[in-house]
């Protein structure tokens, strides 16, 4: 049985949340009515995926539920782990005790099971896809600061252990990776290797030495420039060349393939420079667009990228969860279309 993350590991709004101030407004009402009818049947509710999922948001609806319900110590939660791949309609979760006490909370749980499922599951098939080489997670800047600490969370859960921002890393007790931006180079006037010999210059020397090199959009030349200004200082190249663009080196090859971006031609045109002049050991990172598919079929190609640093794709997707009433005093009891699943890989949540 695995460990669970004490409750007080997450921190919430305690007094706004029990107040409704996040909760359809139906759910409060609910409560009201319960309340003043001052009828308190004991229920069942059951929490369920409508897709397959890699199931992230457990831990901090156990502690949502602690910390937030109404009368906490009166319900029983039975529930999987974070990380446990799930079936569509398979039961994820049990909360069992008066509705009255945790109506107000489905609004907030199910919106934490559905950003934290996709994104875990979006993780799971890149890590899966890339083969075991390292897949880092950049996505922070497309969408709000205030997701990331939980965001790295449900990317760790989904096997990276590569973050952009220190909030992103958070879960995994590390910093934030990343090198040069484009703005940095665009600083040093667009002299590539005068702003990856300031990086080396001036940044702690645990940090790896990675120089973006698709500033100019000719990344092979760029890539030999900061080798031979760096040698072995230099741990890799970073290839980001714009899905609109076509690398300079790849200009006299167009007519085959499509060359545009992150080509798998160009890292093998990099590739091939940097080893014909002795920089084996210049690792090649890439960057721009890239999701489950695409890595994939990189790795069946066989092209010889070392990194992927992966963005906005994390986010793809539209994966839900539902809650439902389906035991009543006892009693079977949902609507419609839905009934009481019990599955038995739930634990009791102690």
């Amino acid at each position: 049985m695995a460990n669970r993350i004490p409750v007080e590991h997450f921190k919430f709004p305690v007094e706004k949340i029990k107040a409704g101030y996040y909760s359809d407004a139906y759910f409060i009402r609910s409560q009201e009515i319960l309340n003043g009818d001052n009828h308190h049947p004991r229920v069942l509710m059951q929490i369920f995926p409508r897709a397959d999922v890699v199931v992230c948001g457990i831990e901090e609806t156990i502690s949502l539920i602690k910390q937030c319900a109404h009368h906490p110590e009166n319900l029983v939660i039975h529930a999987l782990h974070d990380g446990d791949e799930v079936k569509e309609w398979e039961t994820v979760m049990t909360i069992e005790g008066d509705y009255a006490d945790f109506a107000h909370l489905e609004t907030i749980y199910l919106g934490i099971f559905s950003r934290q499922s996709r994104i875990a599951t979006n993780v799971r098939k890149v890590v899966k896809a890339a083969n075991g080489k390292p897949v880092l997670f950049f996505p922070a800047r497309y969408d709000i600061y205030q997701t990331q600490e939980s965001d790295g969370y449900a990317a760790m859960i989904g096997g990276i252990t590569g973050f952009s921002t220190d909030a992103n890393a958070l879960a995994y007790g590390g910093k934030g990776l990343g090198t040069i931006p484009h703005a940095l180079i665009a600083s040093y006037k667009g002299d590539t290797v005068a702003a990856t010999s300031a990086f080396d210059k001036y940044v702690d020397p645990k940090i790896a030495r990675i120089a973006l090199v698709d500033f100019d959009n000719d990344c092979v030349n760029t890539s030999l420039a900061c080798a031979r200004k760096l040698g072995k200082s230099l741990q890799g190249v970073r290839l980001d060349t714009s899905g609109s663009m076509v690398d300079k080196s790849l200009w006299e090859q167009i007519g085959t393939f499509k060359p545009t971006g992150v080509c798998k031609e160009l890292v093998y045109n990099v590739r091939k420079a940097l080893d014909a002049e002795g920089f084996n050991h210049v690792k090649i990172i890439a960057s721009g667009g890239f999701d489950a598919e695409r890595v994939a079929a990189f790795e069946e190609m066989g092209v010889p990228v070392d990194t992927y640093a992966v963005g906005s794709s994390f986010f793809d997707g539209n994966i839900n969860f539902t809650a439902d009433v389906v035991v009543v005093d006892g009693q079977e009891c949902s609507k419609a279309g839905r009934r009481y699943n019990p599955n038995p890989r739930l634990e009791l949540v102690d």
